[in-house]
């Protein structure tokens, strides 16, 4: 089984297997290397749906000159469970990556990211700045942005050191302060009907954004009121490998 570094040819294949709906076991069986080699230089570089093999050699090139102009880390602590810690490092990449699509700045959503991941559900600030590797200061700036955002909160712990926490109920009170926003926008928009006047096109428009905002905060509440008890629902995770993408469309 060849080991070493992926080749530009092999980033090629792994490109062309996920645009042809294969599972990661499938595509690592094509190369010859093990299923998490597969895994992790998907998931390091963007997930199954953004992976671009020219653009996934480059970052590793980068990645490899800037380890060697830079001290070396700090040794990895042992991981719980058994787990792979280059794996879970990649996969909290890929996890930060979606926060960042949806606004964050980078180093507040793998802050978010590291809360999430951690089986405690807490940090305190020296855990994030050993797990992290970045300085006291962009830790207090990132925490400080998420507790005002209410997505997580602080509290001490039996040795009177405060630690990061993230609640289940965090996505539930995110909903409904989306809701909320939609809210304000809502009485915006029907503001603006009343002083463009009823019955010109400018206030119909208006009055149509608002009944639509409006229906789409009451789905929100209302879904978000009929989920919240599965935040708190023990599940059964499946432990196996990763799957690849589902090649057959349609299908959950």
């Amino acid at each position: 089984m060849p080991g070493g570094r992926l080749t530009q040819q092999e980033r090629r294949q792994i490109a062309q297997g996920l645009a042809d709906g294969l599972a990661y076991a499938e595509i690592a069986r094509g190369l010859d290397r093990p299923t998490s080699t597969v895994t992790r230089e998907v998931m390091r570089n963007g997930g199954p749906t953004a992976y671009r093999a020219d653009l996934a050699h480059r970052a590793t090139e980068n990645r490899s000159r800037r380890r060697r102009r830079t001290a070396p880390r700090e040794p990895e602590a042992p991981q719980a469970h058994g787990r792979d810690a280059e794996e879970v490092r990649a996969y909290e990449e890929a996890f930060a990556d979606v926060f960042v699509r949806t606004g964050l700045p980078r180093m507040t959503a793998r802050v978010l990211v590291s809360l999430h991941t951690a089986d405690a559900g807490s940090l305190t600030a020296s855990e994030l700045v050993q797990h992290l590797q970045v300085s006291p200061a962009s830790v207090s700036k990132a925490t400080t942005f998420l507790e005002g955002q209410g997505l997580i909160r602080r509290e001490r712990d039996e040795r009177r050191r405060e630690r990061y926490v993230v609640d289940d109920d965090v996505w539930y009170q995110s909903m409904l302060a989306t809701a909320q926003a939609h809210t304000h926008l809502v009485e915006v928009a029907r503001q603006g009907v009343g002083i463009l006047g009823p019955d010109t096109p400018a206030a119909a428009r208006l009055e149509n954004i608002a009944r639509f905002v409006d229906f789409v905060r009451e789905s929100i509440i209302r879904a978000a009121e009929q989920a919240r008890e599965v935040l708190h629902t023990p599940v059964e995770t499946d432990t196996g490998d990763i799957a690849g993408p589902d090649p057959s469309p349609g299908r959950g």
